[in-house]
């Protein structure tokens, strides 16, 4: 990195990086907002965070195998060109249904940068630098997992829910000039035809089993169209897997999935972020329209976590490096499980945001652990010239399931605080728990007689949290699932050192 302008190109890259990495929770704490201005359903209000995971996740492999194909650097900008004109639809969107489509756009957007970021820096740097560049890229990624939230807070506070998106442009116009100006266009690599029919039957197993789950929460696990979508995302997971295993140029080696280890990782990436992350949209509503907070001090009670996480993800770089992936990753997701436990623990009818912060501070001591881990310990487990798909693999499994894990949660925390309102005779008690869950306490409240306001008030309270602590429980599972499959699945042999041309095994990406 001697040259005058050397870093330009990380930072053009990074811009890209932070803004669609923040968009997974920056809407977290704005979710009240929106839910007022809006007029939004509770199902409503999940598709705002599952649109953009969903189709971010869905598309990521898809789109690598599009960047070998035309340029990265030219599906980068197409990606920030798009990210940017669907921040903008966000930003002014006069309607629910207009919203969840923008977002789902954006995170076709972001697949299409997220893909290209590795060849970029590799295109942009060599030997030492290129490792110095990557240990900048994970920073920053990291970073974005703790500004999200309290970026989320300070716009939502200071001006509205719509700067959570609009804020994007000018940044996403900066990082378009740089663009243009400072990265190489880098390899192009034609390796066969577009994996169009493995994209497709993708798309439609995820976004099925999501729908079901979501509908689940209004329609029951035993409806019709519940049991359809199941049916449908079954056969859509199926057919994946036969295209997969005919295709001449598959986005999916399945074959990988028969290595013991490298299945290890992807179980857990598949749950770290459902055991993690998944829980913050419901106490982030809990908190502003039941404890009162504001949405900067919504944002900033998840602070600890995130303090945690950086601190060990630093000890974990400097001291762990080489150590069993097996261990790192395991005790990562059994720390992340037990904090989700403790929140379980300490949340009642009285509690207030105090009783998250030693089952956030666990958790992020977890994340901390796991993150850095996940993509080395993939990419290890396989040959080098399936390290990218396999690095994909990673990150689209955390993606999908943070979107899976708002579906479960949110049917999870519905059902319990329906169960609790019907057993304190609360009228109508699936319409309240999902008004709850939506940030409506405020307008129940408002609906009933004064002389009753208090004890509804209490009734609601206790509803909050009843769902919040069956949610946590389900998390706690999850994580510790995860733990159990680590420590089972992945080999106890350490992972190799990456040398310069497999730069991509340091990368952490962090949500």
């Amino acid at each position: 990195m001697e040259q005058k302008n050397s870093w330009w190109p990380l930072v053009t890259i990074c811009l890209g990086t932070f803004m669609l990495l923040v968009d997974v929770t920056i809407v977290n704490v704005a979710l009240p907002q929106m839910a007022a201005d809006l007029h939004t359903s509770f199902t409503g209000l999940q598709w705002v965070v599952d649109g953009y995971a969903l189709s971010l996740g869905v598309l990521l492999l898809g789109a690598g195998a599009l960047g070998d194909r035309h340029g990265h650097r030219r599906l980068y900008a197409a990606g920030l060109a798009l990210f940017a004109l669907a921040s903008l639809a966000c930003g002014v969107a006069s309607g629910t249904g207009v919203l969840i489509a923008a977002r789902v756009v954006q995170g076709v957007g972001a697949a299409a940068m997220f893909t290209t970021t590795f060849a970029l820096i590799n295109a942009a740097y060599q030997g030492r630098a290129r490792g110095v560049a990557y240990g900048v890229w994970g920073g920053v990624s990291g970073a974005a997992a703790a500004v999200g939230p309290i970026l989320g807070g300070l716009l939502t506070e200071a001006l509205s829910w719509r700067w959570i998106f609009l804020v994007n442009l000018p940044v996403s116009i900066a990082a378009l000039v740089l663009c243009g100006t400072v990265l190489r266009p880098g390899e192009t690599v034609r390796r066969g035809r577009f994996d169009v029919a493995g994209t497709l039957t993708f798309t439609v197993a995820a976004g099925a089993l999501t729908l079901a789950v979501i509908r689940a929460t209004t329609e029951g696990w035993s409806s019709a169209q519940t049991w359809g979508l199941l049916v449908l995302s079954g056969a859509g997971f199926a057919a994946f897997s036969l295209v997969e295993r005919r295709s001449p140029d598959p986005m999916l080696d399945l074959s990988l999935l028969r290595n013991r280890s490298f299945a290890g990782v992807i179980v857990a990436a598949l749950l770290v972020n459902f055991a993690a992350f998944a829980a913050f949209t419901y106490t982030s509503i809990w908190l502003q329209s039941l404890i009162g907070l504001s949405p900067l001090r919504a944002g900033l009670t998840g602070l600890p976590m995130s303090i945690l996480s950086v601190v060990v993800s630093g000890i974990v770089g400097a001291k762990l490096h080489g150590r069993s992936p097996r261990l790192v990753i395991g005790v990562g997701m059994l720390l992340i499980g037990a904090g989700a436990a403790l929140c379980a623990l300490m949340v009642d009818a009285d509690a207030s945001w105090p009783a998250l912060i030693a089952g956030y501070a666990v958790t992020g001591a977890g994340v901390g652990l796991v993150m850095p881990a996940l993509a080395q310990s993939a990419t290890a487990a396989v040959s080098r010239e399936r390290a990218g798909m396999a690095a994909g693999a990673v990150t689209t499994a955390r993606q999908l399931g943070f979107a899976i894990g708002i579906a479960v949660l949110g049917t999870v925390f519905a059902a319990r605080a329906e169960s609790h309102l019907s057993g304190h005779g609360v009228p109508d008690p699936a319409a309240a728990a999902h008004g709850l869950a939506a940030g409506q306490a405020g307008r129940i409240l408002a609906g009933v007689p004064a002389a009753v306001r208090s004890t509804v008030d209490g009734v609601l309270h206790g509803a909050a949290a009843a769902g919040l602590d069956a949610a946590f429980l389900v998390a706690a599972a999850a994580g510790l699932a995860g733990g159990v499959a680590v420590l089972a699945l992945v080999r106890a042999t350490p992972a190799p050192v990456a040398s310069d041309d497999r730069p991509a095994e340091h990368a952490a990406v962090h949500q």
